[in-house]
């Protein structure tokens, strides 16, 4: 599947996925304004534009990119894993059908609430399952 930034210069390429992820931490809501819906891809990209990709380091872990010419939100990405949470935003034509997490749960605040019934967990959660997942693949 093929997403891109709203100006066009960055594009994107990753395998096809019909579900969406939603985190509630605290940074992504500053960085967005609300929750990042994210297509999560484990590897590298296949980008097209990449010298118009800026990256913000935003921990020790992990790092945020967006594009410098339009600013549109790219990724999150987990640097020592090789994980990408891409803003489910970049692909407009693709069918993703349904929610399959919530994260950060324990970060949400109170003025909305998603109706979808997905599993939700908290911040300590999140990584513990995301550890458990890479430690499996070893």
């Amino acid at each position: 599947m093929r997403g891109e930034c709203i100006c066009g210069a960055v594009k994107i390429t990753i395998p096809d996925i019909s579900e969406v992820a939603v985190c509630h931490c605290a940074t992504c809501r500053r960085w967005g304004g609300g929750p990042l819906f994210t297509v999560d891809h484990d590897g590298k990209l296949e980008i097209e534009g990449e010298e118009n990709i800026s990256e913000y380091q935003s921990s020790d872990w992990a790092e945020r990119a967006f594009c410098s010419k339009c600013g549109s939100h790219l990724f999150y990405h987990l640097k020592f894993h090789d994980h990408f949470a891409l803003s489910a935003g970049l692909f407009q034509d693709v069918p993703l059908k349904k929610i399959s997490q919530q994260i950060f749960i324990d970060q949400k605040p109170d003025f909305y609430e998603l109706a979808n019934d997905t599993p939700k967990l908290t911040g300590e959660e999140a990584f513990a399952a995301f550890e458990a997942s890479n430690n499996e693949e070893d």
